[in-house]
């Protein structure tokens, strides 16, 4: 008898412990499905929104006219080297630039020349 009574215990609880835990599942998924549809019902109403604002851009561009012209110039332009000249350089760091942009290299045997009596107007 103890037996019989402690498997039905057992058996009881088994199937309360099982009936929970769908119940539980049952819920979980019902609370998805909402959820779901929320989401779903929104995207659709702004999907909604959305076209009828394109429509609307849409007749609107239909109405207009072009009545805008192009005008297409070709422009010319002569580019040239620049030739650095001594305004607030040293006329070694002048001679460098001057070699960079002609691109060569600079003659390292080369010491300062002497200065002229204008330095501000020297090539």
């Amino acid at each position: 008898m103890t037996r019989l009574r402690l498997l039905a215990t057992a058996l009881v609880l088994a199937t309360t412990a099982t009936g929970g835990w769908m119940a539980r599942g049952w819920l979980e998924d019902s609370q998805r499905l909402t959820a779901e549809r929320a989401t779903e019902q929104a995207i659709a109403a702004a999907m909604a929104r959305e076209s009828e604002i394109a429509g609307a851009v849409e007749t609107r561009l239909a109405e207009l006219k072009a009545n805008e012209r192009i005008i297409d110039r070709g422009i010319i332009r002569e580019i040239e080297k620049p030739i650095y000249r001594r305004v607030c350089l040293e006329p070694r760091l002048v001679r460098l630039l001057n070699d960079a942009a002609a691109g060569r290299a600079p003659a390292s045997a080369d010491v300062a020349d002497a200065l002229p009596n204008d330095a501000a107007t020297a090539d």
